[in-house]
C-alpha cells in the first residue's frame, strides 16, 4: 500500500484523535492547519487548539492562517505536495484550497449523511431519540456536508446515552474510519457515491444559547432526550425563581415517569427529599444540576443547599 502525504485541517479534541490516528498509520502528515492561538479566560492566557498541542508535541509542521485565501498560506500549502487533505471539525474551505491536492479533500462528519448535516449532528441525534447514528467520510465541495460519500459506518446509540458519551465513541470510530479511507484512496479501492436524495433530511443546525432552554410542556420522553442531547455541552437550562431572584438552572441528566398528575406542565414540587418538574404527560426528576453561580452537583447536594422550599418556583 502506498503511503499518502496528508495535510490535516482541524481544531478540537475530536479532530486531535483523528490526527493522532493518521500520524500513527502508514501515511505521512506533512502539514497541520489549525486556528490561531487566542487569549481566553480572566487572565487572558494564550490557549492553543488540541490539534496544535498534539502537532507540536509530535514535531509536525503547523500552519495557523488568519485567512484561508491568504496567498502566502496557499503557496506554502502547495509546496507541501500533499496527495490529499483531511478535514475534521474545521471551518469552511475555499474552492482554491480544497481542489489543490491530486486526490482531493475529504471531511469526517459525525452522522450518517445526508441526515444531520450541520454543526451539531451528535446533539441532534440524541435529542431526536435516534437509535443509531454513525460517521461518514466524504469529498468536500462548495455546499456544506453535501459532497460524494467515500465510507460510512453505523453505531448504536445506547439507552440514556448523552451527547458527551456518544461524542467520545464517535471520535474513536471516526479516527479509524479516516485511516480506512486513506488506505482505500491509496489502493484506489473506494468508489465515491453521491449522497441519497432525501426530500426532508434531518438538520443539525448550530446551537445557540436560546436553543438550550428546556420546554417542559413537551412529553417526558422529549424533555429527557433534549437534556441528554445537550449534556454535558452546551447544557440545557431552565429558570428558577428563588424569592424575588431569578436564577438559571442547568440540568445535565435525570429520569422521568409517565403519569396522570393533574399538574400544570412546567410547574414543580420541591422538598428536602425530592425535586419534580411536571411535563405534558408525567414528571421529570433532575438528578445532575448546576444553579447559576454554583458548581455542578447531584440533586441531594442541591436540595441540601436550601432551607425554605416554599419560596422556590419555576420562573
Amino acid at each position: 500500500m502506498k503511503s499518502l502525504k496528508v495535510v490535516f485541517f482541524g481544531t478540537p479534541e475530536f479532530a486531535k484523535t483523528a490526527l493522532e490516528a493518521i500520524h500513527q498509520s502508514n501515511h505521512e502528515v506533512v502539514g497541520v492547519v489549525t486556528v490561531a492561538d487566542k487569549a481566553s479566560g480572566r487572565g487572558q492566557k494564550i490557549s492553543q487548539s488540541a490539534v496544535k498541542v498534539y502537532a507540536v508535541e509530535n514535531s509536525l509542521h503547523v500552519l495557523q492562517p488568519e485567512k484561508l485565501r491568504n496567498p502566502e498560506f496557499l503557496e506554502e500549502i502547495k509546496s507541501l505536495n500533499a496527495d490529499v487533505f483531511v478535514v475534521v471539525a474545521f471551518r469552511m474551505m475555499p474552492k482554491i484550497l480544497f481542489e489543490m491536492p491530486e486526490l482531493g479533500t475529504f471531511n469526517l462528519h459525525a452522522s450518517l449523511l445526508p441526515d444531520y448535516r450541520g454543526a451539531a449532528p451528535i446533539n441532534y441525534a440524541v435529542i431526536n431519540g435516534e437509535e443509531k447514528t454513525g460517521a461518514t467520510t466524504f469529498f468536500i465541495n462548495e455546499k456544506i456536508d453535501e459532497g460524494n460519500i467515500l465510507l460510512q459506518e453505523e453505531i448504536e446509540i445506547l439507552p440514556d446515552e448523552n451527547a458527551g458519551s456518544l461524542h467520545d465513541r464517535l471520535m474513536e470510530m471516526g479516527a479509524k474510519l479516516i485511516v480506512k479511507t486513506l488506505d482505500g484512496l491509496s489502493e484506489n479501492s473506494i468508489t465515491e457515491k453521491p449522497q441519497p436524495q432525501v426530500e426532508h433530511p434531518k438538520n443539525a443546525f448550530k446551537i445557540f444559547k436560546e436553543d438550550t432552554r428546556i420546554d417542559f410542556t413537551k412529553s417526558s420522553k422529549e424533555v429527557h432526550q433534549f437534556i441528554l442531547g445537550m449534556s454535558p455541552y452546551p447544557a440545557s437550562f431552565t429558570t428558577l425563581k428563588i424569592g424575588d431572584e431569578e436564577k438559571g438552572l442547568k440540568i445535565y441528566g435525570g429520569k422521568f415517569e409517565i403519569a396522570l398528575t393533574g399538574k400544570t406542565a412546567g410547574t414543580l414540587d420541591i422538598s428536602k427529599n425530592e425535586f419534580k418538574i411536571y411535563t405534558k404527560d408525567g414528571v421529570y426528576f433532575p438528578l445532575e444540576l448546576q444553579l447559576e453561580g454554583k458548581k455542578r452537583m447531584n440533586v441531594k447536594d442541591f436540595l441540601n443547599g436550601f432551607r425554605n422550599f416554599e419560596e422556590i418556583k419555576m420562573a
